[in-house]
C-alpha cells in the first residue's frame, strides 16, 4: 500500500487515538456499571445498571470497536511502521482483533442476556477488568514502542540497506550455505 499524505495521516491519526481512548472509556465505564450491578443489594438498580451497558453495548461498543481496528489497520498499512514490520504493531493488532471479536460475539450478548435477567453476573465485571487491561497495555506500547522489529521488518530493512549500497538483494534462503543452520 502506498504511504499515506501527511495530512490524511495526521487525520487519521487523530480519529484513531479518539476512537481508541473512546473504547478505554467505554470499558471503564462498564466496568463501574458492572460493579455496581453486582455489589449492590437493590435489584432495581442492579436492572438499571445492566440496561445502561445494554444501552452503550447497543449504541457505542461496536462501531467504536470497529473503527478503532479499521483506522489502525489503515495506519499501520499506510505509514513506515508497517502492519508486520514492527512487533509492538502486530501484537497491537492481534490485541484489538481478539477484543473487538470479543466484544461482538461475547460481550454484547452477555449484557443482553443480564439486562434480560436482571440478576447479578460475575462475568460482566471479569470482561471489563480483562479489556481495561489490554486497552492500557496496548496504550503503552504505543507510546513506548518496545520489542524492536520482526523477522520480516529486519529482512525488509537489511534488503533497503543492500539496495541504497548498490549491492543485489541478498537471497531469501541460503540454501548453499556453508554451515547449515540448526532447526530443532
Amino acid at each position: 500500500m502506498k504511504h499515506l499524505r501527511r495530512p490524511v495521516r495526521r487525520a487519521l491519526l487523530v480519529v484513531h487515538v479518539a476512537v481508541s481512548v473512546a473504547w478505554l472509556g467505554l470499558s471503564l465505564g462498564l466496568l463501574a456499571l458492572g460493579l455496581t450491578a453486582y455489589t449492590t443489594h437493590d435489584p432495581s438498580l442492579t436492572q438499571a445498571a445492566y440496561r445502561a451497558m445494554k444501552v452503550f453495548a447497543d449504541w457505542l461498543l461496536v462501531p467504536v470497536a470497529l473503527v478503532t481496528f479499521g483506522s489502525g489497520l489503515v495506519l499501520s498499512l499506510g505509514t513506515p511502521w508497517g502492519l508486520a514490520r514492527h512487533r509492538w504493531v502486530w501484537i497491537k493488532f492481534w490485541i484489538t482483533l481478539a477484543t473487538a471479536i470479543a466484544t461482538i460475539f461475547a460481550l454484547r450478548p452477555e449484557i443482553a442476556h443480564a439486562a434480560a435477567a436482571g440478576v447479578p453476573d460475575s462475568s460482566l465485571v471479569a470482561a471489563p477488568v480483562v479489556s481495561t487491561t489490554a486497552y492500557l497495555f496496548m496504550t503503552a506500547i504505543s507510546v513506548l514502542k518496545p520489542w524492536g522489529l520482526t523477522r520480516r521488518g529486519r529482512h525488509l530493512r537489511d534488503s533497503a540497506t543492500l539496495r541504497r549500497a548498490g549491492a543485489p538483494a541478498a537471497p531469501r534462503k541460503a540454501v548453499d550455505a556453508s554451515r547449515p543452520r540448526r532447526t530443532a
